[in-house]
């Protein structure tokens, strides 16, 4: 029986078995990279939506948000790409810690931040991001960490499940951000409320810490004395992958979270607890879709599910830019919310697939920082653009340059398989 029909009449035991396999390899690692990811998506799942109603009440326009998002963005592609060569060199569990304390610092000052000039540089050099995805510091150094402990069978699976993990404590943390309006109706004020949602981040960043305490100062595996770069012989393949991804991730900027946050808020008045629950089911939405992106991609490839799952989300965010109901407009954002994000898990695995071991933190950081950098463009333009008569239209060039993306890969990269597909 060839392997595709057999994987279509197994589909229950297969990823069960080879995600039981990986959790066996080394149970401790594993299991505290999860408990890590979700502390980090509870406090990125309430501070993306706060963020921009917290400069909201400072008194600061549309533009100057959009530029906070871009200063935001781009210290992150460049802390990443730090952390990124410095992990090929250096124990990974440090570095993590490092990024950790940084979350902390950047919870504890953010409340004390006022002005625009401070809070555009404590977004430059912070943690807090305007988009939901997952970028930032520890991004390539949790990757690389968990493509070790898989095997190819189950690689997806590991990181489908991370991802799971992670947009379930995002839409947690969404919830959490009802809590300033909680706050306000037992007399506190609305500026002091969402300063008190800043230092709850500090705090899941102390939490964090602990756990990557207990990992073990691990190394990606490599020859003690060899002299190999940091990026060797897949050099090609991820500059050309980071290039493809970068066009994704200008194009997403265009739509982040924080802004289609403000969108909603500015366009239908809606409240941050309608919002809050909005995101909540939209991320919970998109955390499911992981372990289906997981499944499809057995049966199709890495590829194919990455580009067919993309490109209607995108025909969804432009037809929800076009709409005049705020109904009709929240079912589109969360048709796009739980297709969209499929290409994470599936992305992640085949960058780590087609690398050697030694290559991973930095083949993870070089194609996650062209998005970054990409990305931190687009917030700009599209904080002035929602002053002009037609405020949907960030949404519209979002969804149609990442229809173009989509198209761009396929013709790529579709005859490069990863082991598994090979």
């Amino acid at each position: 029986m060839d392997e595709p029909r057999a994987a279509l009449l197994t589909p229950d035991i297969e990823p069960l078995d080879s995600f039981r396999g990986a959790w066996r390899a080394k149970p401790s690692n594993v299991a505290l990279l999860y408990a890590a990811r979700a502390v980090r998506g509870l406090g990125d799942g309430f501070a993306v939506i706060l963020l921009p109603a917290y400069l909201v009440e400072l008194g600061f326009s549309p533009f100057q948000i959009g530029v906070i998002a871009t200063g935001a963005l781009l210290g992150t592609a460049l802390l990443t790409l730090g952390v990124g060569w410095l992990g090929f060199r250096r124990g990974l569990r440090g570095l993590l810690l490092v990024s950790a304390i940084a979350m902390m610092l950047t919870g504890a000052l953010f409340p004390l931040a006022q002005s625009f000039p401070l809070v555009l540089t404590l977004a430059f050099v912070g943690t807090i991001n305007p988009s939901a995805g997952d970028i930032g510091t520890f991004v390539p150094l949790e990757h690389a960490m968990l493509a070790s402990d898989a095997a190819h069978g189950s690689r997806t699976q590991v990181f489908a499940r991370y991802s799971l993990i992670g947009g379930l404590s995002s839409a947690a943390g969404a919830l959490l951000a009802t809590l300033p309006d909680v706050l306000v109706s037992l007399e506190l004020p609305r500026l002091s409320a969402l300063k008190l949602m800043f230092l709850v981040y500090a705090g899941l960043g102390l939490v964090g810490a602990s756990l990557y305490l207990m990992l073990p100062n691990s190394r990606p595996a490599m020859d003690r004395g060899s002299k190999v770069a940091a990026l060797g012989p897949s050099r090609k393949i991820v500059y050309r992958l980071a290039a493809l991804f970068s066009v994704d991730a200008f194009a997403g900027g265009f739509a982040v979270q924080s802004l289609v946050a403000l969108w909603l808020f500015e366009r239908f008045e809606m409240s941050i607890a309608a919002a809050s629950l909005f995101f909540f089911w939209s991320n919970t939405l998109a955390a499911f879709s992981y372990p289906v992106a997981a499944r499809l991609s057995r049966r199709f490839g890495l590829v194919n599910t990455m580009v067919f799952t993309h490109i209607p989300s995108s025909i969804c965010l432009i037809a929800a830019a076009l709409l005049p109901d705020l109904t009709g407009v929240l079912v589109l954002l969360s048709i796009r919310a739980a297709l969209s994000q499929m290409d994470v898990p599936t992305r992640t695995s085949y960058v780590m697939a087609v690398v050697t071991a030694e290559e991973r933190p930095a083949a993870a950081s070089v194609t996650a920082v062209p998005r970054s950098l990409a990305s931190a463009i687009s917030p700009t333009l599209a904080g002035a653009m929602f002053a002009t008569s037609f405020s949907g239209l960030p949404l519209v060039i979002c969804g149609a340059l990442k229809i173009g993306y989509d198209i761009a890969l396929l013709l790529s990269f579709r005859h490069i398989k990863p082991p598994e597909e090979a």
